[in-house]
């Protein structure tokens, strides 16, 4: 398997497959593909699958790619505007936030993993379960606006704001804290908690969330149908 990302804002995931080779994608996240591509329907991983990817509100089925009579090409992309990130499971597993997953090799293994502490159940932003892949091979995830990755030491802590962390190494420890004191928790803008990511290991922090992207764009939605523009954004 090969592999580009193009673009800047807007990107998309270009994947070439040997004959023989599969990707599995979620549901929907197909741009387009070759002809010579066989596309299938499949519940991975059984009924447990099926219920664990219910469990993270995802579609509970995956989409198989495979290229019948020589190479073939799918190609991927984000419902919102964000960074395609490939990341090889092999040497260390990879905790990630729902939505985030686009595609993957067969050979990785999807499983939910739970918060462990109820703090960053509550208020973490991230929710009570959260996607686990590991295995052998790659996984392709995406971010709201940029993305960035940092490593950190045995130790260092990162505070990121509430949703803005898409994944992390499952090495990486979890949690949250407060904002600050009660006058920044309340009017300090960021909300009454924070994400904390303790090292070692490499974690991922996007702009912005899909959150704020469909709260930014409330103001220009249409409020009814009694217009004959109501099927357009208000500007």
């Amino acid at each position: 398997m090969r592999y580009s990302v193009y673009g800047d804002d807007f990107q998309i995931l270009l994947i070439e497959l040997a004959p023989g080779e599969e990707i599995l994608a979620e549901a929907g996240a197909m741009v387009y593909m070759t002809d010579n591509v066989k596309m299938e329907t499949k519940f991975s991983g059984g009924l447990k699958g099926v219920i664990k990817r219910a469990l993270v509100r995802e579609s509970i089925a995956l989409v198989s790619y495979t290229p019948l009579g020589g190479i073939g090409y799918v190609a991927f992309s984000l419902p919102f505007p964000g960074k395609i990130v490939a990341y090889d499971v092999t040497n260390t597993p990879i905790i990630l936030q729902k939505d985030a997953f686009i595609a993957m090799q067969p050979t990785v293994q999807f499983d939910i993993a739970f918060q462990k502490k109820l703090g960053a159940i509550l208020f973490g932003g991230e929710g009570l379960i959260l996607e686990k892949f590991s295995g052998h091979g790659i996984v392709f995830f995406g971010a709201a606006g940029q993305i960035v990755e940092m490593y950190l030491q045995p130790g260092q802590v990162l505070k990121v704001s509430t949703g803005k962390v898409v994944g992390w190494e499952a090495s990486v420890e979890y949690d949250i804290q407060r904002a600050g004191d009660i006058k920044t928790m309340l009017f300090g803008g960021e909300g009454i908690f924070v994400t904390t990511l303790r090292g070692p290991g490499r974690v991922w922090i996007q702009s912005t969330s899909l959150r704020e992207i469909a709260a930014s764009l409330l103001p220009y939605m249409p409020e009814g149908n009694t217009s004959r523009r109501s099927g357009f954004l208000k500007i």
